[in-house]
């Protein structure tokens, strides 16, 4: 409404027939009224009843709306803003133009003098208003008086928020005039108490709380931080905003203040990050960050605000769900640190594998991006981390030359010179003022080795180096020179232990020894970032030594002993729940001496615990990816309540599930399984049965059966507003924020109305909705179970097969099949053919062994023959999100059901009769259940194009396995059902021209074995057969020369007349002349005369 893309009145006149004729059930409660008021001071709604020649009749219809609520609890907050709301509704109105005030309805307006009286109560102190301590009666008030008197009520929000006072916060190092105020600490508002203000409240709450936080003189109180992003969730389309540009709007000056910059880096990293990816702005968000990364990653000694924009770009990449540019601009090399441009492939590579590539373009842009990345990074991946990449990248890495050879060749060449400087800069009686000297005359490719020599230097005795002038060396380093001195000391040390096992030192002693040292650095002195230093680690997998090391670190107390201050002090992951009042942590506590030595502004929500949050993931990856199945399970225990606050938890779950499908051993699966909330993740009743480590065989038909209506319930949409009694719908398609806990109504089936699966945004934002939450926790469990995909597959095309026939039979029993229309046919296509051929009962689709749905139909709300259709539908969408395995599988059991189609292999069938057989089989599930007709053919090619329609273009090049598993065709029937599957993916890779020709090349060849010179199929063919399906080719290579529907100046590519010319060859004369305008001879193609320089030069 507020961008124009409704028209007010229009939307109002069909809302008023919606509710006549179909859903008047909806007016019972005062629902729409207060829909009504969210919008009724967005401009162009008060342009509407202020200046449209139909201002008086739409004020009407609003005012009609109008219900008495009729409550079962009258006193909630709820009933008592639906009681009210009508009247705010009409002293607004009221407001807007003296011409409605005669339709207005006194009461109401008398009504309002009741807000008008409790709020001078409340605001002159009369009744002292404790926002933490609300009765019911007050919070349903101040929600009606958010309606009425927003800006009054915004100023007493913020007055509750500042009411605390202020500080001085001592800061050590400051000058002596200088000061930093600082609210102090109270309690954030409620969620539930902002559930149920208006739009309007929440964003002046948020232009207000935004002048505060980001533009004032004062640093902000977690509280009000808490609040705002509380606020941002609450209302995620109304209020959401591009943080940088929305704040740079504002006021040009804001993000050059340290203070903003640092605060909206915390917010976004700690607390929005699944909302950007919920409104798909993590990609724009990404871009942003980087070009912060970009511009700090040189300079000296800024190293706080360059760590954290890093990691935030860390969780960005990792956020992505679908393929990405890592620049904006899309050309030279990245921006991205060492660290982010070897994040960026791994997140590639877990895309890819476990989602694919959507778009066309895409694949064909992927080489030169990954020669964006790799042109300013050295790093080389090892062989087993390789193995588990999609082809698509392990193909363009896996000859990449590994320069780590030649890195320690370098550090050799160097290591006199810089043991020399580190032995003057580090000895426990070194100079002071050497560090100056230092800092001035070393040369930037001795400066990478500084770590390294120290490591070198301490023989295993940290205590020896002089920690103090390494740490002032390190501070006045650039961000990136102490990264690139992190990997050249990983690289040394490792090369060091080698060499020292060759002069035969126990390999224990100098693990542990390496530990000690590593200590030294991250925990003694704080001297480099552990997140950085493990990632450095585990990306040298293919040093054997690297990843015992990188879990000494991780087990170490010390860190085990922050990780409980964070747990103490951050509170609980859920962090909009929390009513108490948050702790702030002191910034070196929290930081460390690198990042905090030369900083001001305290914390908010940053940490070192909470910086592993992108790695401890990662090193699971890695783990796993080297057989260390007991390590990456040790790591999954031990950092379990770590990764609670993971913001995107449940989409780690599902990728690790995907990536490494078919490699997890039970017990490490049910470890990832148990990293979620068990308790809030919908899955099925028995599935902890069937992943239980005793239990390995293959859960029955009802299993998957009932997660297929699953998905019919929540996630495919209905299929009219009234096919349905109380259809359950995803909470995207509604308001995110009715008034909570609406009871919620049984339908008519027994099931529960959608207010009671409908979740505001806070409560699920990984995935994001609802619709997403059923759809990939159905996936998540297939990819738990302890069986194959051949067997899971094999399950769920049965299914489809019988599926008609079952929910027939359930519901009406073995005598309620009989079809009413009849059919003469001798050929039993259909499970209802009234045939009295006696090979029909055997051979028709009979229900499936097993498979009790005798309740499905009542549980969903459709008809049997909907139901079917929409289980077929769902079945392919589930089949759709899973790995490349089961797509394998499918094509192999679709291919193998039709080859053994009886019919199509009885030698004593006429053409006349295989040719109805098969037109008849090859109706649309759709159609067929609307008699009873679904055949098996027909119900398993309507999967296959339920199936394709939710592939990214990618994969739709698997499909040309079940052509090749039905090669060679020998029948006009079997060639329709090869272009019946095969047909509707051709248009849609309209714009993907290479496999565009594979799939053409793959039917051409089809029509080749039963058309072609020396074709012998097992019954004789005419051309005249199959002029439907020239037909069919000349449109769509037309569609996909134009790109999109055919024009009258369309036109075959060049490419794609070269295809048809090869083919030609080997048809028969009959069937080369109904093709002969696709060839590239002038003389009988109209294409190739008007078009010489195509036929010339057709590859070009």
């Amino acid at each position: 409404m507020k961008s124009g893309c409704i028209d007010f009145v229009d939307f109002v006149d069909k809302l008023v027939l919606r509710l006549i004729e179909d859903d008047h059930h909806i007016l019972r409660t005062n629902h729409v009224t207060w829909l009504l008021a969210q919008i009724i001071r967005v401009e162009l709604v008060m342009n509407a009843l202020n200046n449209d020649s139909r201002k008086v009749e739409t004020t009407k219809k609003i005012l009609s709306f109008h219900r008495e609520d009729k409550s079962s609890d009258p006193n909630s907050p709820q009933s008592i803003l639906l009681d009210f709301i009508s009247s705010c509704q009409n002293l607004r109105i009221w407001s807007l133009n003296t011409l409605h005030r005669d339709h207005l309805n006194n009461e109401q307006l008398q009504k309002g003098k009741q807000i008008d009286e409790w709020w001078r109560q409340v605001s002159k102190g009369e009744r002292m208003l404790d926002y933490m301590n609300m009765d019911d009666r007050s919070i349903g008030m101040f929600w009606v008086v958010s309606y009425t008197m927003a800006q009054p009520a915004c100023e007493m929000v913020m007055n509750w928020l500042n009411a605390a006072g202020t500080e001085l916060l001592p800061v050590s190092g400051m000058q002596s005039n200088e000061r930093l105020v600082m609210m102090r600490e109270t309690s954030p508002l409620s969620i539930s108490l902002i559930s149920g203000f208006s739009i309007n409240l929440c964003m002046k709450l948020a232009y207000q709380m935004e002048d505060s936080l980001f533009s004032g003189q004062v640093i902000p109180s977690i509280a009000m931080v808490e609040t705002y992003t509380r606020l941002l969730l609450i209302a995620p389309y109304s209020l959401f905003r591009s943080h940088f540009s929305h704040l740079t709007q504002r006021n040009p000056s804001t993000l050059s203040k340290p203070l903003a910059t640092l605060l909206v880096l915390e917010i976004l990293n700690y607390r929005l990050l699944p909302l950007y990816r919920y409104e798909g702005k993590n990609k724009s968000l990404m871009y942003d960050v980087t070009k912060i990364v970009a511009a700090l990653k040189g300079k000296r000694g800024d190293h706080r605000l360059f760590r954290l924009a890093e990691n935030l770009c860390m969780n960005l990449i990792l956020s992505l769900r679908d393929f990405f540019s890592v620049k904006k601009e899309g050309k030279g090399p990245t921006e991205f640190t060492e660290t982010l441009n070897r994040i960026a492939v791994i997140s590639l590579a877990i895309i890819i594998k476990t989602r694919g590539i959507a778009e066309s373009e895409h694949l064909l842009y992927l080489p030169a991006m990954l020669e964006q990345i790799l042109s300013s990074s050295q790093h080389t991946w090892s062989d087993k981390t390789l193995r588990y990449f999609p082809p698509v990248l392990r193909e363009t890495l896996a000859g990449r030359s590994d320069k780590r050879g030649l890195a320690i060749q370098a550090w050799q060449q160097a290591e006199t010179t810089v043991i020399n400087q580190c032995t003057q800069l580090l000895s426990p009686s070194a100079d002071p003022s050497y560090v100056s000297t230092y800092l001035g005359h070393s040369f930037p490719q001795h400066r990478q080795y500084l770590c390294a020599g120290a490591w070198i230097l301490m023989h295993g005795h940290p205590e020896s180096i002089n920690s103090a002038n390494l740490a002032r060396v390190l501070r006045d380093f650039s961000p990136e020179e102490v990264t690139a001195n992190i990997y050249t000391m990983v690289d040394v040390l490792l090369h060091h232990i080698h060499v020292e096992l060759q002069r035969g030192h126990p390999l224990q002693d100098l693990l542990m020894k390496a530990s000690t040292n590593l200590a030294f650095f991250i925990w003694t002195h704080e001297l480099l970032p552990l997140d950085i230093l493990v990632l450095a680690l585990i990306d040298r997998d293919d040093d054997t030594h690297a990843l015992h090391i990188a879990i000494s670190l991780l087990d170490r107390q010390e860190l085990q002993q922050r990780l409980k201050l964070f747990y103490l002090t951050r509170g609980p992951p859920e962090h909009w729940l929390y009513s108490g009042i948050f702790k702030r942590v002191d910034l070196q506590k929290a930081l460390g001496n690198h990042l905090s030595w030369k900083e001001r502004f305290p914390v908010i929500f940053d940490d070192i615990a909470a910086r592993l949050l992108p790695v401890i993931p990662l090193v699971v990856y890695r783990l796993i990816e080297n057989d260390a199945m007991d390590h990456a399970e040790r790591v999954l225990a031990m950092y379990k309540q770590l990764l609670a606050y993971h913001p995107l938890r449940f989409t780690f779950v599902r990728d690790i599930l995907a990536y490494f499908y078919g490699h997890l051993p039970g017990k490490l699966i049910v470890r990832i399984l148990n990293l979620l909330d068990i308790s809030k993740i919908p899955f099925s009743e028995s599935f902890p049965q069937y992943i239980s480590l005793s239990n390995s065989s293959c859960p029955p038909p009802d299993y998957f059966a009932s997660l297929l209506l699953g998905l019919v319930n929540n996630v495919i949409p209905p299929l009219s507003s009234s096919s349905k009694s109380g259809s359950i719908l995803d909470a995207s398609y509604l308001s995110a924020r009715c008034p909570p806990n609406k009871n919620p109504v049984a339908n008519q089936s027994g099931q529960a109305n959608v207010s009671e699966v409908q979740k505001a945004f806070y409560q699920i934002q990984d995935p994001g909705t609802h619709t997403q939450l059923v759809l990939e926790t159905a996936v998540m469990e297939l990819l738990s179970l302890p069986v194959s995909a051949s067997q899971i597959v094999a399950t769920l095309v049965q299914i489809v097969v019988h599926i008609q026939s079952t929910l027939i039979q359930s519901s009406h029993g073995l005598h309620g099949t009989s079809n009413s229309l009849g059919q003469t046919s001798v050929l039993p296509t259909s499970p209802s053919g009234g045939s009295t051929d006696s090979m029909n009962a055997s051979r028709s689709a009979a229900p499936v062994s097993g498979l009790n749905t005798s309740n499905f139909v009542s549980r969903s709300g459709y008809t049997c023959q909907q139901l079917s259709c929409l289980l077929i539908q769902a079945c392919g969408l589930l089949l759709a999100q899973l790995p490349q395995d089961f797509h394998v599988q499918l094509y192999l059991e679709v291919s193998r059901l039709v080859k053994e189609t009886w019919w199509l292999n009885d030698g004593k069938r006429s053409p006349s009769e295989l040719d109805s057989a098969v037109n008849y089989a090859l109706l649309d599930p759709t159609w067929a259940a609307q008699d009873n007709t679904s055949t098996a053919i027909g119900n398993v090619v309507g999967l296959l194009h339920s199936f394709f329609s939710n592939l990214p273009q990618e994969w739709l090049e698997g499909a040309h396995v079940i052509i090749k598993q039905l090669r060679p065709i020998t029948s006009v029937a079997m060639l329709r059902i090869v272009f019946r599957i095969m047909g509707p993916l051709l248009p849609r890779l309209a714009n993907a021209h290479t496999l565009f020709n594979k799939s053409l090349s793959l039917l051409l060849g089809a029509m080749v074995d039963v058309f072609g010179k020396t074709a012998q199929p097992s019954v004789p063919a005419q051309a005249s057969e199959i002029i439907d399906l020239i037909d069919f080719l000349h449109h769509v290579v037309h569609y996909e020369g134009q790109g999109g529907p055919v024009q009258s100046a369309s036109k075959p590519r060049a490419e794609v007349l070269v295809l048809f010319s090869r083919a030609l060859e080997s048809l028969r004369p009959d069937v080369q002349h109904l093709l002969s305008h696709l060839t590239t001879d002038v003389n009988t193609s109209i294409y190739a005369s008007t078009h010489p320089k195509l036929v010339q030069n057709p590859m070009s």
